[in-house]
Parts: structure tokens; C-alpha cells; sequence
């Protein structure tokens, strides 16, 4: 039994040495660097496509938009120095996806505001590309994901009470400019508030978080996501609905509604008053001269 037993003391005192201790540690690490190795691929992958968009929407961005934004997305002032656009560095992806995918931009020519064009100039592969590149000139907020801004999957007990929630919000911080039912409106200095009604959900979220040209930027430390939400559900319901009043007058309210009553109403009923004053006028007249 002494026999057996002094080979397994040797064996187990190499074992507790420090050379046996550096042995382990070294096979630890080839094993994690082997484990690594075998499924890290798809990370080089995804970094090697991000390289390849972001150079094609410096191209992109090179052939349509230097020419106002700076080769270098640093903006331009004209010689008078006034700003011909402006710098783009740090506004991220998603300020470029709402402007190019709305139509926005390129733009025809600088403006206090710029209006949405029916014809999108660039495909949603290129969009990528150019708020990839943008995003690469400096920190900023990124592109929405579907489940940021998405209502799918909601029951309606849940859609109702965010509609509640979105109703009171957009009226505290939004009616002032686009009116209650999102209509829109006019603004100083040339500018205006555009309709935001049978605006995609995405494009709507996308404005509250990068605050484009004359709109306030709400941030998400401002609005949190689920309060966009909560906007974009009442912005929807609000297109459900149907307008049983008749004629809108663009949802401004009773301001127009009262210059409606006093200007034709009103109006009228003064007009006709007159014309039969004046029409009597003249009948008592004739009898008079028989």
C-alpha cells in the first residue's frame, strides 16, 4: 500500500507546484481564445459591413450633400455669413432618416423651412448609408427600433389608456404649433408647423427625438419612449375618427370657427337685412311719386 501510494504523493505535490499552476492558466487561455476565435467571425463580419456603409455614404453623402453640409459634414456659410447648411457633426442617424426619408432633403434650395417632397431621392439602402456615415462624425441619437414607436401586439385596453396618456401630453407640449388634431400651422419667420397627421409612426418619433429645423428637440430624457408612444397612439386615433362636424376649418379651434359665424353668418344676415331695407326704400318711394 506505502508502494501504490508514493507515485499519487508525487503526482499531487506537481500538481499544488507553480509550474503546473502557469500550465492550467495557459490552457485556460487557449481554450477562451479558441472559443473566441470559433464564434467571433460574425463580429468581424458586421464590423467589416459597417466600414463598407459608412464609405458608401461618404460617396453618397460627397455627391448630394457636401455641397451645403461641407465634404466633411462641417457645414457652409455663404460670404455674407449667413449659414448655407448647417453642420452636421453630431446630429446622428436618425436626424438623416427622418430628412432624406421624408423627402426633406436634398434640399432645392435653403429655406426657413424646408417642406416634405412627395419623391423620396434616395433608396433605403443609400438612407442607411448616409446615417451611417453621419453617425460616424460624431455621437448622436441612432435610429429608432420598430419596437420604440411600434403599436402592433397592443390590446386595446392598453391602446386606450395610452391614448389618454398621448392626448394629454401632445396637448401640453404640442397644440401650440400643430393644433390638437395635428393639422399644423403657421409659424414666425417663414416657417410653419407641418401636418403630422398619416405621418408613419416612425418619422413621428424620429421628429420628437432630433427636433428638425424650427420644432423643439425632445430628447429621451425629455419624453421618455413610452410617452412617444403614447403621442403616436393619439396621433392614430385621431385619424380613426371621423369628423362628424362637417367642415374642419384645419382644426384650429373656435378661433376660426367664430370668424366663420361672424364673417358669413353673421355676414350674410346683415347683407340680406340691408338688401331689404333698400328693397322697401324704393317701393315706398314709387308709391309715393303715383
Amino acid at each position: 500500500m506505502r508502494f501504490l501510494n508514493r507515485p499519487l504523493g508525487r503526482l499531487s505535490r506537481h500538481r499544488r507546484g507553480p509550474v503546473a499552476g502557469l500550465l492550467v492558466v495557459l490552457l485556460g487561455l487557449l481554450l477562451t481564445g479558441g472559443l473566441y476565435a470559433a464564434f467571433s467571425p460574425s463580429s468581424s463580419a458586421r464590423e467589416n459591413d459597417s466600414a463598407a456603409q459608412i464609405k458608401q455614404g461618404h460617396q453618397l453623402f460627397l455627391v448630394g450633400c457636401s455641397f451645403c453640409h461641407g465634404t466633411n459634414g462641417q457645414g457652409v456659410k455663404t460670404l455674407d455669413g449667413n449659414q448655407l447648411g448647417p453642420s452636421l457633426v453630431g446630429v446622428g442617424a436618425a436626424a438623416v432618416d427622418f430628412q432624406v426619408g421624408t423627402g426633406r432633403m436634398p434640399a432645392v434650395q435653403p429655406g426657413p423651412q424646408i417642406p416634405q417632397k412627395d419623391r423620396v431621392s434616395y433608396k433605403p439602402d443609400e438612407i442607411a448609408a448616409l446615417a451611417a456615415y453621419v453617425a460616424s462624425l460624431g455621437p448622436g441619437p441612432a435610429i429608432p427600433s420598430p419596437k420604440d414607436y411600434s403599436l402592433d401586439g397592443i390590446s386595446e385596453e392598453q391602446r386606450q389608456e395610452m391614448i389618454t396618456r398621448g392626448g394629454e401630453i401632445f396637448l401640453t407640449n404640442c397644440t401650440a404649433c400643430h393644433n390638437f388634431e395635428g393639422s399644423g400651422g403657421a409659424m414666425p419667420h417663414g416657417g410653419y408647423a407641418p401636418k403630422i397627421r398619416g405621418v408613419e409612426p416612425k418619422y413621428i418619433f424620429e421628429a420628437m427625438l432630433t427636433g428638425p429645423q424650427a420644432m423643439d428637440n425632445f430628447s429621451n430624457g425629455n419624453l421618455s419612449v413610452s410617452e412617444k408612444r403614447d403621442i403616436i397612439a393619439y396621433l392614430q386615433s385621431i385619424e380613426d375618427n371621423p369628423g362628424y362636424g362637417g367642415f374642419g376649418l384645419g382644426g384650429i379651434g373656435p378661433v376660426s370657427e367664430g370668424v366663420f359665424a361672424w364673417v358669413l353668418g353673421i355676414g350674410s344676415l346683415v347683407g340680406v337685412a340691408i338688401w331689404i331695407a333698400a328693397h322697401t326704400a324704393r317701393s315706398s318711394k314709387t308709391k309715393a311719386d303715383v
